[in-house]
């Protein structure tokens, strides 16, 4: 029996000229069930112009910026079926290659990883000197701190069982761009089934995306993550850590805050 999908869009004031095509085609090349865009910090303006959108979606406006966890998490939370999937809302990743990231769970992953940097990936626009060398550079790091070896960790496009989803939700506490990272190494550390997809690649040039900021903050978040993973495999240095501190997770806490990331 086929499982039912269901996308999530994070967005951030996106241009809606690029976001209402790309949802029609996520909508032609996977087939979902539903589609959800969660819209922090909107444009009056965006919201007229999102009413365009194709009618299986449904936008989430929020006043304040989250960061792209904390809207992925809530839009996953809020679908109701077998298959959770997330797209960046700038369409770098084409439909189509979203639906081979989806076609990975059908083929019995866990957890299904987008990958730019994929020996078999095509890279159709690259992205400037600085932020490749600076993903190139994370990606060389979270590679010897996860135990998840992947050619890329940050590629806005990945599919997760929600039986899969069940098992790590309660452990994500990243609310920006180290959300990726840390889902990947909470999945890792449940000895989920992990798989990298290769994809087409256009990179947006227009993104509000800074490269060294959010390169250090992703860094920090890696060295949470791993800590994390490490707790879940009931490493005792890293329980002892975790025993003295008292966080919550985004699902404890899904009210708007506003985020650098």
């Amino acid at each position: 029996m086929m499982q039912s999908v269901g996308v999530v869009v994070p967005a951030y004031r996106p241009d809606p000229d690029r976001l209402v095509p790309y949802v029609e085609a996520l909508v032609e090349a996977l087939d979902p069930d539903a589609v959800r865009v969660e819209l922090d910090a909107p444009l009056p303006e965006t919201l007229d112009a999102l009413d365009a959108l194709h009618p299986l979606a449904e936008v989430n406006p929020v006043d304040a910026r989250r960061g792209k966890g904390a809207a992925i998490t809530a839009g996953f939370e809020a679908l109701d079926t077998d298959i959770l999937s997330f797209a960046d809302a700038d369409g770098s990743t084409p439909a189509k290659s979203m639906a081979h990231v989806v076609d990975a769970i059908y083929q019995g992953a866990d957890l299904a990883v987008g990958s730019r940097r994929h020996p078999d990936s095509t890279v159709a626009s690259h992205q400037t000197v600085a932020r490749r060398y600076l993903g190139d550079g994370f990606a060389w790091l979270a590679r010897h701190l996860t135990e998840v070896p992947l050619y890329d960790y940050q590629c806005g496009a990945k599919a997760i069982t929600a039986d899969a989803w069940d098992d790590v939700r309660m452990h994500l506490y990243e609310p920006g761009f180290a959300w990726d990272i840390e889902l990947v190494a909470v999945s890792g550390a449940f000895d989920h089934c992990i798989a990298e997809v290769p994809v087409v690649w256009e990179d947006q040039p227009n993104s509000t995306v800074s490269p060294v900021d959010t390169t250090l903050k992703m860094a920090r978040g890696l060295l949470r993550s791993r800590h994390r993973a490490r707790t879940i495999r009931e490493d005792r240095l890293h329980a002892f850590i975790a025993a003295r501190n008292d966080q919550r997770t985004l699902i404890d806490d899904v009210s708007p805050e506003v985020t650098d990331d």
